[in-house]
């Protein structure tokens, strides 16, 4: 009898260990898919010297990259950011803290005499932790800035 219970008591701490072992996987999977998404929005901004509206614009094209992705996770942006609440338009509004949003960008305006229009954008997405059968436990931010952008596109003020 004094080995049965011993084995069982061994029996819970592999287990334990085993689940402990596949949380903390989950987790890196999933921040590794947020960082490389995050990473892509970043070099979208870059590429196109700022946010831009329209059917060819830098917000359609992060809404179409998320779409096709599979990414939809939402959370909540600060007041000084502007979100996107569908992934099907290309509207980006400020943020309200009522609401929850695919992703945040904030737009940083430092400008020189020699360049006026110079900003920096930063960019926040959202990840869930799950584990495989108890489901989503918390929601993580990811968030990073682009670098100094000289002739920044002003159109986020006008779509916001």
């Amino acid at each position: 009898m004094r080995q049965a219970i011993g084995t069982t008591w061994l029996m819970q701490l592999v287990i334990i260990f085993m689940l402990i072992f596949v949380a903390f996987l989950a987790l890196t999977i999933n921040f590794t898919k947020a960082f490389k998404i995050k990473n892509e929005l970043i070099t979208m901004i870059e590429k196109n010297e700022g946010l831009s509206s329209g059917e060819d614009g830098t917000i359609s094209l992060i809404n179409n990259y998320l779409s096709h992705n599979g990414y939809m996770v939402k959370g909540k942006c600060d007041n000084s950011e502007y979100g996107v609440s569908s992934l099907n338009s290309d509207s980006i509004e400020v943020a309200n803290s009522n609401e929850t949003y695919f992703y945040c960008i904030k737009k940083t305006s430092f400008g020189t005499p020699a360049y006026p229009e110079r900003a920096k954008y930063t960019v926040r997405i959202f990840f869930h932790f799950s584990l495989p059968i108890i489901g989503d436990l918390f929601t993580f931010t990811s968030e990073g800035m682009t670098v100094d952008i000289n002739y920044a596109l002003n159109d986020i003020e006008a779509t916001g």
